[in-house]
């Protein structure tokens, strides 16, 4: 019998790359891989890339570095670069690094199977007509209780730091009906909390199923459906813009009882001068009467956000709007990063805040997000909360799974198995996460 070949992924960045990369392992499943967490023992290595963060191309290349030994000790090991980068790069990876034998853009990843047949070279970062869910084999695997739905990519917003609408290219939704059969056939498979994905997600639009009138559906009506299926539990979606967050999707955090009590909702800054610069197009009290209105449709929520600091013309006194705008908010976690350019956008032709001065008000934004998220953290104590069981505990007797509200926690339930959803009353704070036992 023949050894089936071995597909070694790397994962970078964003939850919608790790479902991409999902995808990329069921389309090299049906060409006869199975995967392997060993470089070494792998027939193909790939690197699912991503570029929003900082420095992403040089650790793209510092790995590929790492694996030139590999690649001269076996010739016919494939090395493949997707994500992102690989749409950003195109050939120049493989000018850069000859070691590299696919490259393979965010939207054209289906056709991988038919890169990796192929001999010399391969670039493949077309934004094909074609829908590449269409053509991705069907998902067979058992599943964890939990699982990413990308339901709409690109994005048309042109942040003027950003490069997603460059990499991953403007907004496409897919239609209702093939999400929720792949919904369904994830429930099937024993998930029962879906997050739906999308650069802009609360932009979703996808087209309705001709038996329901066809037309746009908003992202509030896919959630409203998917709350209606049998056996799925729990309902979260990311990431968002302020400036899509309709009535109809605010309402549904207050009325889908599904959608979890925890919303992402970037705001990058809180300098109106700093916003217009970034092409936002919403101000700080646009975003403060925003999470006013979501707060009056569910109290309990807890809001997360994205902050850049040190964007091109940063004033001190923009970023002590910044800080007023965290205060005033209170978030239960928060990114925080320093602005790094993005070569192609906007904000890359701007010279760059001081090094040292950039960092000194990320550690300070980062001291005021870490006081928030501890003293979320803590006033869960006490309170019941649902837990849904991912993953049994380093701990005897323990179970890990994540609560309404997305924190992390730990359950003394020797009973406990994965996949259970169950009532806690949470005991105990740590740093990241919360400790609790099981009342039901």
């Amino acid at each position: 019998m023949t050894e089936p070949k071995k597909l070694f992924i790397k994962t970078y960045g964003c939850q919608m790359n790790v479902y991409d990369s999902e995808r990329m392992v069921e389309a090299m499943g049906a060409e006869g891989y199975v995967t392997t967490e060993v470089a070494e023992d792998a027939d193909m290595v790939l690197l699912n890339t991503c570029h929003i963060r900082e420095k992403a191309s040089e650790k793209l290349y510092s790995d590929l570095g790492r694996l030139k030994p590999l690649k001269a000790a076996r010739p016919d090991l494939k090395i493949g670069v997707a994500g992102c980068v690989a749409q950003a790069e195109g050939a120049e990876i493989q000018r850069r690094m000859p070691l590299v034998d696919i490259v393979v853009g965010p939207q054209a990843y289906h056709r991988l199977p038919q890169l990796a047949r192929g001999t010399g070279p391969q670039v493949d970062t077309d934004f094909p007509e074609e829908d590449k869910f269409d053509l991705l084999p069907a998902r067979k695997a058992r599943r964890g209780p939990t699982a990413f739905l990308t339901v709409q990519e690109g994005c048309d917003k042109f942040c003027a730091f950003c490069v997603v609408p460059y990499t991953r290219g403007a907004e496409v939704s897919r239609p209702v009906d093939r999400i929720m059969t792949e919904a369904r056939d994830l429930i099937s498979r024993g998930v029962r909390e879906i997050t739906l994905l999308g650069q802009n997600v609360n932009a979703y639009h996808g087209h309705g199923p001709a038996d329901q009138g066809g037309g746009d559906w908003t992202l509030a009506r896919l959630i409203r459906a998917l709350a209606k299926v049998d056996g799925l539990d729990r309902i979260r979606y990311t990431t968002s813009h302020p400036n899509d967050m309709d009535d109809d999707l605010i309402a549904a955090h207050g009325d889908v009882p599904q959608l979890m009590p925890y919303l992402h909702l970037p705001v990058q800054s809180g300098s109106d001068r700093i916003l217009k610069a970034m092409n936002r197009k919403h101000t700080r009290d646009d975003y403060f009467r925003l999470v006013d209105r979501i707060r009056a449709a569910r109290p309990d929520i807890l809001l997360s956000s994205d902050f850049i600091v040190g964007f091109p013309g940063e004033t001190d006194s923009d970023f002590h709007d910044t800080m007023d705008l965290v205060r005033h908010v209170t978030y239960g976690a928060a990114f925080s990063f320093k602005y790094s350019a993005r070569p192609g956008t906007p904000a890359a032709e701007k010279p760059d805040v001081e090094a040292e001065v950039a960092d000194a008000r990320l550690q300070e934004l980062q001291a005021l997000i870490t006081s928030q998220q501890r003293a979320a953290q803590l006033a869960m104590v006490g309170r019941e909360v649902g837990v849904l069981y991912e993953k049994a505990g380093r701990q005897p007797g323990q179970m890990v799974g994540k609560s309404d509200h997305l924190h992390a926690v730990h359950v003394d339930d020797p009973d406990g198995k994965v996949g259970e959803l169950v009532r806690v009353r949470v005991s105990g704070s740590a740093t990241n996460s919360l400790s609790a036992v099981r009342i039901s």
